[in-house]
């Protein structure tokens, strides 16, 4: 491997340290950066002749972090690079007069250091060197230990001083600093300073007009950064041919009703409809409709046919629920709702071709109209079941409706589908002493005959369907589909004994309607009939139209996707369209905590607006942290680093600096280009992400298609300061050419970025094309191959900054108002004990209410949480009592079995065994349970059980006076 590096330059040194504890033999290449590609430096080139431009990225190569640590590294890497380097370089080119502990850099030094001291920080001892660690210690050791600030941090600094002293004893430090000197004249201090400033290049000023040509972000974003290849000779040949031959189209417009059409790319995308009783957070929103909309615009971008349509889900026991509740219809209810929802989406620039909802005339007699032509075809049977019936209320209860004892674990509380207490799932008419959620009566058992969808008749179709087209599905949509077929397909059930509801259209069946699972997929084709009268040409196209139906929705909706509705459309064998694409997304939670609107956690559709950020960051954001593969978090502090960053130092600053420069040199206008070979370089490197991303965005990976529009400013970025076309138009005839070059290749990247980044950011994207003189095309064709967008001569717009940075104290402000509330110890504290029994009796009472008021309107992301607060509360109550009432306990002594009557209670569980072989008993029980839930449901369903298991196994622990076995979740092997 060799290293490429200016003389003193110290990131060669990380990677100089990199490569000896990877145990990997490099040489050291010296350049100046006007000889290096970009003039970027250091460098380093593989064996395989792959040369890596950043450094953050050839220390991930040379030495890889455990999968548990990468998104702990690359947190660090990212914070280093695009925080900590530039601020070193700020301070000292400014020669703040701030004393250190007023600083910018000192703050950024009291972040490390407390980061260091809650054990946040990738390593918490220094024997095992990530590239985080040599990443921020060499910048730290080159620069500022040689000033005053080093006797602050001794002083104020403990942890950071420790951290910083043990990693300079380890030998392969010392050993390859001594090595770096001898091999490119390693230096510290100023000179350390110069050499990086020399090769590569950080925003100083980014607010100012007059200085933002001045300035460049180097390094921006290095999670996951694409390794960046030399340039082939062929690469240059074909992005020369392009940019001369290649005409850039325009964006078709579409005529009213968007059909499908014979010869063409016809796309109809859907997201998951929206329940209707409830404000959507922004977990919904990126689950399905923003995910939607930012793949419609692509694809209309794109010149596909394009249909986008969506609504609210809006009958079901939820909504009748919700109406009880308020004390009004149903209908108001969903017209309530479906304005909120309508304003949300409109706010957050949801670009429907049709927002509709499930409470009209079309529904109904298309869910009606398939009912009788499945069952005509032989695929619906009634079976009776028992179910609770209320004399006082004279209806049939459903699951939500009914509430009492449960059998296994007496926990008082059940639901008529699930106990909240231990997990189980419950039949209704098991319950004791069941009682009427609405007027709290008991309830009888009766008899009620239900129509069932033979889904084991139709379980061979659906498994050839999906075999055809499930590589077009997210990776969830297809384990949930494998999941459901492995384990055999049973009859469902399609009907209920509800009011609100579509009617079930059979004789003897009047007052039963269809259920909502049944109902809602529906909407799809009602809503398209809403839209046109010819809605049955993207429903039922003929044989020689092809349809590609894009299906966005979170993990949770998958089966009915998968499975249910395809069977019906299948059932119905009148050539429906069947979904080609399904891109389901994982769950995105709130600061590690869930989204709870009843606790004030989290931001929901109505709370944005509030927080005076434009609606395009947020749709920026929610893309980059799409829950594609996993799970992720929204979090404040990065949503303002990703602004400030990504969007305000690197693409903003880039494309301002293109055209202030335009303005300022060029009288508005693109000048000519005469490129030579460092303007194909940079098209080139341009040209693999532009295809990169089309590859990204044509499935719908949306956070790869971001960082290839970021890759792209960057690398604008690093040429503009390279090629210093401030320094040249300032010199000769030539020199200015070569100015007005750069310049006009720049302005060209603007444009294309604005086309690429109109998906994500639409708002946004209609300022930068009439800045860019092009505010008659709203927005831009998105091509595989980069073009000369703009003539020469094409006059510009008044160019002005696109984004504001998000200031530290309004992060701290909205994470502080959105954390929900908060228990005071401190008064509890004061409180006599009876008066904190008092409170805590008063508080359970409260916390029942809410969780009783949750399940009749939420599902169990919604109120599980509340359930595990409720029985927190319980156990307080139990230790409060046992400690004021009864002599203290101790503690059994290791190895000794404590007597039964000493256990405390678990977390409010009740009749729970208290012997060691019934718990054993129930153990084995409970594991079995487990690993049969976890074959066949998801994390929602099995995560409970597990918590259920783990506190099984901790009471057998307390009882037996052993210490339980911890089970790593990560690797799953026992410690």
């Amino acid at each position: 491997m060799i290293v490429s590096t200016n003389g003193g330059n110290p990131n060669a040194l990380k990677l100089i340290v990199a490569a000896k504890l990877a145990q990997e033999t490099v040489s050291v290449r010296i350049l100046k950066p006007s000889d290096a590609a970009l003039g970027r430096l250091p460098t380093l080139t593989t064996p395989s002749g792959v040369s890596l431009f950043s450094v953050s990225s050839a220390l991930r190569f040379l030495l890889p972090v455990p999968k548990e640590s990468e998104v702990l590294n690359d947190r660090w890497l990212e914070w280093e690079i695009s925080q900590l380097q530039p601020t070193i370089l700020s301070h000292a080119s400014t020669r703040t007069s701030k004393t250190p502990q007023k600083s910018d850099l000192w703050s950024l030094l009291k972040d490390l250091n407390n980061a260091l001291k809650e054990k946040e920080y990738l390593i918490e001892k220094c024997s095992n060197l990530s590239p985080a660690d040599i990443s921020i210690w060499v910048s730290l050791w080159s620069t500022i230990l040689v000033t005053d600030i080093a006797n602050n941090i001794a002083k104020d600094l403990p942890n950071l001083d420790s951290w910083l002293a043990n990693i300079q004893k380890q030998s392969v430090i010392q050993q390859s600093i001594k090595e770096s000197i001898e091999m490119f004249n390693l230096e510290r201090g100023a000179k350390a300073i110069a050499s990086i400033e020399a090769a590569s290049w950080f925003p100083v000023n980014t607010t100012s007009n007059s200085q933002v040509h001045e300035s460049v972000p180097s390094d921006i974003s290095p999670t996951k950064e694409k390794e960046v290849e030399i340039v082939s000779q062929e690469e240059l040949r074909n992005v020369a041919k392009s940019w001369t031959t290649d005409q850039y189209p325009e964006v078709k417009e579409s005529s009213y009703p968007i059909l499908p059409k014979k010869g063409e790319r016809n796309v109809l995308i859907t997201s998951a409809l929206p329940y209707v009783n409830n404000v959507p957070h922004l977990g919904n929103i990126i689950g399905c409709v923003l995910s939607a909309d930012i793949f419609a615009r692509y694809c209309r971008q794109r010149n596909y046919n394009t249909l986008y349509i969506s609504g609210t889900d809006e009958y079901g026991t939820a909504t009748e629920a919700k109406a009880l509740q308020e004390k009004t219809t149903p209908q108001a209810i969903c017209d309530k709702f479906f304005d909120i929802h309508n304003d949300v989406y409109r706010w957050f620039g949801i670009g429907f071709d049709y927002f509709g909802r499930t409470t009209t005339p079309e529904q109904t007699e298309i869910v009606q109209a398939f009912f009788l032509k499945i069952k005509s075809q032989g695929y619906i049977f009634t079976e009776t079941v028992e179910q609770l019936h209320c004399e006082s209320c004279d209806r049939f209860l459903a699951d939500r409706f009914v509430e009492g004892i449960c059998p296994g674990c007496k926990y008082e509380d059940a639901r008529g589908d699930q106990c909240d207490g231990c997990g189980h799932l419950v039949n209704a008419v098991e319950l004791i002493n069941p009682r009427c959620k609405m007027c709290n009566n008991r309830p009888v058992v009766k008899n009620s005959v239900q129509f069932f969808l033979d889904l084991p008749k139709l379980e061979q179709e659906l498994k050839k369907y999906s075999a055809t087209v499930e590589k077009g599905w997210s990776n969830v949509a297809r384990v949930v589909s494998k999941a459901w077929l492995r384990d055999g397909l049973k009859p469902r059930c399609i009907t209920r004994d509800l009011k609100w509801g579509i009617p079930v259209p059979v004789e003897g069946f009047e007052n039963k309607v269809f259920y909502v699972w049944f109902d809602a997929p529906f909407g799809y084709i009602s809503i398209t009939k809403r839209y046109t009268k010819e809605y049955k040409k993207w429903w039922q196209p003929p044989q020689d139209t092809k349809i590609d139906l894009c299906q966005f929705m979170a993990k949770d909706n998958v089966p009915f996707h998968v499975i249910m509705f395809p069977a019906c459309l299948l059932a119905a064998d009148q050539n429906y369209t069947l979904m080609k694409y399904i891109m389901a997304t994982e769950y995105l939670n709130y600061e590690d905590k869930k989204f709870s609107k009843s606790r004030g956690i989290g931001v929901f559709g109505t709370d944005a607006r509030d927080t005076g950020i434009p609606a395009d960051v947020w749709r920026f954001y929610l893309a980059f942290i799409r829950p594609e593969t996993q799970d992720s978090t929204f979090n404040w502090v990065d949503l303002a680093t990703k602004n400030n960053s990504e969007l305000l130092n690197n693409l903003g600053n880039f494309v301002n600096r293109a055209l202030v420069f335009s303005e300022k040199f060029f009288d508005s206008n693109v000048p000519p280009i005469e490129p030579e070979e460092a303007d194909w370089t940079l098209l080139a490197l341009a040209q693999r992400e532009l295809s990169s991303y089309v590859n990204a965005m044509e499935q719908a990976k949306f956070r790869d298609g971001l960082r290839h529009i970021l890759a792209i400013s960057k690398h604008g970025n690093q040429y503009m300061q390279f090629q210093q076309p401030w320094v040249k138009i300032k010199g000769n005839d030539d020199d200015k050419k070569r100015a007005g070059t750069v310049v006009a290749i720049c302005c060209n990247l603007a444009c294309l970025l604005s086309a690429l980044l109109a998906p994500f950011m639409p708002s946004t994207t209609k300022q930068l094309r009439s800045q860019l003189g092009l505010s008659n095309k709203t927005y831009g064709y998105i091509p595989e191959t980069i073009t000369n967008m703009l003539p020469t001569w094409h006059k510009i717009g008044k160019p002005s900054p696109l984004f504001t940075k998000i200031e530290d104290q309004k992060v701290e402000m909205l994470r502080k108002k959105y954390a929900g509330q908060q228990e005071n110890n401190g008064q509890a504290a004061a409180k006599s004990s009876d008066e904190i029994v008092a409170s805590l009796e008063a508080a359970i009472t409260k916390q029942g209410n809410l969780v009783r008021e949750l399940k009749a309107k939420h599902d169990k992301s919604v109120w599980q949480p509340q359930v595990e607060i409720l029985l927190d509360l319980k156990k307080k109550l139990i230790d409060l009592k046992s400690n004021t009432n009864a002599p203290e306990k101790k503690s059994p002594p290791k190895n000794k079995k404590a007597e039964p009557k000493h256990v405390p209670e678990q977390n409010g569980e009740q009749n729970a065994p208290t012997d060691v072989a019934a718990l054993e008993s129930a153990i084995a029980k409970q594991g079995n349970l487990v690993r049969e839930l976890k074959a066949k449901e998801d994390g929602s369903v099995w995560k409970p059980q597990v918590e259920i298991l783990v506190k099984l196994k901790q009471r057998l622990a307390d009882l037996t006076g052993t210490a339980p076995v911890v089970v790593d979740k990560k690797s799953k092997k026992k410690k």
